[in-house]
């Protein structure tokens, strides 16, 4: 189940690798940009991100449950929770300049962050919408063509980001705006992909996806209660990564597109482990749909293993062969800006090579207990945490003390290794075990004759 899903995420984490390449091909500007941009965008969207993505866990325990007709109903509250955020996102585009004119980075720089921010504002509705519909493969445990549909979106993305950053193919010289569009394009190709297959006959007369089209109040509230919470996890987290990094924007812009690099290359490691959180959470909720939470557990201590095998490999080539990762940015960079980005970056791999080996308890472990439905605590501890040990150290290390580069990183590594424990711990208490977001299925209604029956 696993594998597919990694195969999805570490498509992901090859489009940002290749666009942010791109963009330091171009101008170390707009590397400088992407990274604050782009997450600032995507910290937005989480919300609705978490809130209709999470019909994957509802289609995995109604499946484990085999009611498999409420799957269908509960796809399109995700869809309608989608196009709300969408439309909402779209209001952010008029605010782009200010926001990005008060975080005070350097003028050149802002210009791209405003020009990026806007273009993935209109696009954020297809990429929502994609987000509730991969939850029905996902649910059901069919990852072949969640796979195959990021990989293509992917394909496209890389293609679209070459001809339109550089103007090559007959398009224009974009830049910015280039690899934004890009990026727009694939997500109207997912969701368009996505509503092919799921909306077919076959799939209409066993999980009622097309028939199920209505708004259902109760199942909409029910996405919310055990969604909402989910989002504002994915949110609050996001947003104290996002502040981090526009703090580290005051550093100067070598700071900055080093700190971009970073997490860049820290996307080959952590998104494949997205893909087995994914499969961990669904095999938690088919299991537990299914009454039977000791082989959940098991389910679970096999993706820690597996990722943390990966994890400690990784996180080996980081520390000990860093420059191995900046190759390829620096491939048609002018050698003379990038040789002092190349210095920080080094550094701060090795920051990533320690604290990603918990990134694998964080990922996995807090996305079993989500499987289960414990998104609250997930939530307040994801919120005590980034405000706690992220966002307020980070404010004054950086604007008060005026820290450099290298505690800002201590601070955000020894925020990730706080929330794998958290999480960890969460998990071995086995509150989730006893946890369900779907209802119970009504009891079959037995007739027995008022005589027995004689032979």
């Amino acid at each position: 189940m696993a594998l597919p899903l990694i195969m999805s995420t570490a498509s992901w984490s090859v489009q940002h690798f290749v666009d942010r390449m791109f963009l330091t091909w171009y101008s170390p500007e707009a590397i400088a940009a992407a990274m604050p941009a782009g997450m600032l965008n995507f910290a937005l969207m989480c919300i609705f991100l978490g809130t209709a993505g999470y019909v994957s866990t509802f289609v995995a325990q109604y499946y484990g449950a085999k009611q498999e007709k409420q799957i269908g109903p509960m796809i399109w509250q995700g869809i309608y929770i989608a196009t709300i955020g969408g439309l909402l996102t779209l209001l952010l585009i008029p605010w782009a300049g200010d926001i990005f004119r008060w975080v005070g980075h350097e003028p050149l720089v802002q210009k791209n962050e405003a020009v990026y921010f806007a273009i993935l504002c209109a696009g954020a509705l297809p990429a929502l919408a994609a987000s509730a519909l991969s939850g029905f493969y996902s649910g059901l445990g069919k990852t072949v063509p969640v796979m195959w549909i990021n990989i293509a979106a992917t394909a496209i993305n890389i293609i679209f980001d070459y001809l339109m950053i550089f103007g090559h193919g007959g398009f224009p010289e974009m830049g910015m705006a280039g690899a934004a569009w890009a990026t727009v394009f694939s997500a109207v190709f997912s969701v368009a992909a996505y509503a092919v297959l799921i909306f077919r006959p076959k799939y209409n007369r066993i999980y009622n996806t097309l028939g199920g089209w209505r708004f259902d109040k109760t199942r909409f509230v029910s996405l919310l209660k055990f969604g909402f919470p989910n989002g504002i996890q994915f949110f609050v987290d996001m947003a104290g990564f996002t502040f981090f990094i526009l703090l580290v924007g005051r550093l100067g812009s070598d700071n900055l597109a080093a700190s971009n690099i970073a997490f860049n290359v820290n996307t080959l490691a952590f998104m494949p482990m997205i893909g087995f959180g994914i499969a961990t959470s669904v095999l938690v909720g088919q299991y537990l749909g299914g009454e039977d939470p000791k082989t959940a557990s098991r389910s679970v201590y096999s993706a820690f293993h597996l990722t943390f095998i990966y994890m400690t490999a990784v996180a080996l080539l980081y520390f000990f062969w860093p420059n191995l990762f900046l190759m390829p940015f620096a491939a048609k960079s002018d050698p003379a800006r990038f040789e002092s980005i190349s210095r920080i970056t080094v550094i701060l791999l090795r920051f990533v090579a320690i604290y990603s080996l918990f990134d694998g308890f964080n990922i996995i472990f807090s996305s079993a207990i989500k499987g289960a439905g414990d998104t609250k605590y997930v939530m307040y501890m994801v919120l005590a945490l980034s405000l706690g040990l992220l966002s307020v150290p980070s404010y004054l290390a950086i604007v008060v003390m005026k820290a450099g580069i290298y505690l800002s990183w201590t601070i955000a590594s020894v925020y990730v290794v706080a929330l794998g424990l958290a999480f960890y711990f969460r998990f071995l208490g086995g509150k989730w075990k006893g946890m369900r977001v779907i209802e119970p299925a009504a009891p079959a209604l037995v007739m027995h004759p008022e005589t027995p029956a004689v032979e």
